[in-house]
């Protein structure tokens, strides 16, 4: 079993910064991660994911200004967010997934909001 804690939210206005942290509780060495959100009313979306290749991937929406790295030795998962908009508003969260067993577990955080004004 992998949890995973979320942090860094907050409240930010257009055109700043924010650096979210995903907390694994094992290594994630050989873990998919992937970072999603969800705004009031929508649906969950992928913004943006990292392979345990180190192989990285983001959401049209995001592209150039969110930054999905990790750090092995600490068990983190970083998601770097920059030129924020409005429309980022979301709460976010952290997915793992863990191969077990020959099929694919997956595991979320708790969340962690993010609210940016115009």
């Amino acid at each position: 079993q992998v949890q995973l804690v979320e942090s860094g939210g907050g409240l930010v206005q257009a055109g700043g910064s924010l650096r979210l942290s995903c907390a694994a509780s094992g290594s994630i060495f050989r873990l998919n991660v992937g970072w999603y959100r969800q705004a009031p009313g929508k649906q969950r979306e992928l913004v943006a994911g990292i392979t345990n290749g180190g192989r990285t991937n983001y959401a049209d929406s995001v592209k150039g200004r969110f930054t999905i790295s990790r750090d092995i030795a600490k068990n983190t998962v970083y998601l770097q967010m920059n030129s924020l908009k409005p429309e980022d508003t979301a709460d976010y969260y952290c997915n793992a997934e863990v191969p077990y067993s020959g099929s694919i577990v997956n595991y979320w955080g708790q969340g962690t909001q993010v609210t940016v004004s115009s």
